[in-house]
């Protein structure tokens, strides 16, 4: 049996490379693809080749950007070109952007929505046309906690965005299934250690609408009273790491054995819960309408 191949976006930090390397180590040969790999990331595309060689392990840095239709179907043709398939597509690349929902302008959202929603579209168009012939394939999608849970203050456009995508990823779960690709939404809940998202998170720039918020009046100083509240909830065991753990074994069952989703939230803000409810639902609706064939694989 040939080995399987994963395709991971946003591989160069966090969730996307500690994923990359649990896909890796689990058997995987594994596409870590991340943006400007010969410039800005040209140390992080070399630790990851340094890690497979090291190990044993089957690491590619991949020059892919997601906010590029050239450079996505550039990287999708070259990978289908080389190993033949993609089985394992991970959406994980992904952007922050921490403030008050007001002082952010209309064209920063579009950015954030232009990263987290539309690059996986952009993905998808490139890719599935390969997984349908094939009748095969998983597309495992980074969700977020906040689409059902707990959604602190300042996280408008990021939790915006997340919401959208679970949605996305939600039709194309029912629209793809009879194909015979599976669908997986793994479900982070927040880290304030061991990923980039905080420390590189965008900020407003409208900066004087940002003043009216935090310098001045009833949210002043709000921001950082945000950032403690989200670091005295998540306790110091956290480790992003088990989730890429938990991706890897939960992307090695055998197909139709998979979860739907797959949460980890060492902060407990509810959303397996909120979630539990929302996808039974759904799934009741498609049962009312005489296609519960949509919610699992036919194998």
């Amino acid at each position: 049996m040939s080995k399987k191949i994963a395709l991971v976006t946003g591989a160069s930090s966090g969730f996307g490379r500690l994923t990359a390397l649990a896909l890796a180590r689990g058997g995987l040969g594994v596409y870590a693809s991340m943006r400007d790999i010969a410039g800005r990331n040209a140390d992080k595309a070399r630790d990851l080749v340094e890690i497979g060689a090291a190990e044993g392990i089957d690491l590619r840095p991949l020059e892919l950007d997601v906010q590029s239709e050239a450079s996505v179907g550039a990287a999708v043709s070259a990978v289908l070109a080389e190993s033949g398939q993609v089985d394992v597509m991970v959406h994980n690349a992904g952007h922050m952007m921490f403030g008050p929902a007001e002082a952010f302008t209309p064209d920063q959202l579009a950015q954030q929505y232009d990263v987290n929603v539309l690059g996986t579209q952009r993905i998808n168009r490139a890719l599935l046309p390969a997984m349908r012939a094939r009748g095969d394939g998983l597309l495992v999608w980074i969700s977020s906690s906040s689409v059902a849970g707990g959604t602190p203050p300042y996280l408008a456009p990021y939790f915006a965005a997340k919401a959208a995508m679970d949605s996305l990823a939600l039709s194309y779960a029912r629209e793809l299934i009879r194909f015979g690709i599976e669908t997986m939404l793994v479900v982070p809940g927040a880290f304030t250690k061991g990923t980039n998202h905080f420390p590189n998170a965008g900020h407003p720039t409208d900066a004087a609408r940002l003043a009216e918020y935090e310098d001045s009046g009833p949210y002043q100083g709000f921001g950082a009273m945000v950032q403690k509240a989200f670091a005295e909830i998540v306790p110091d065991e956290a480790d992003p790491a088990t989730v890429a753990q938990m991706i890897a074994k939960a992307v090695a069952r055998p197909r139709g054995k998979r979860p739907f989703r797959l949460h980890y939230d060492p902060s407990q803000d509810g959303a397996e819960v909120g979630f539990a409810v929302l996808d039974r639902l759904r799934a009741e609706m498609l049962h009312r309408v005489g296609m519960g064939d949509l919610l699992r694989l036919n194998a």
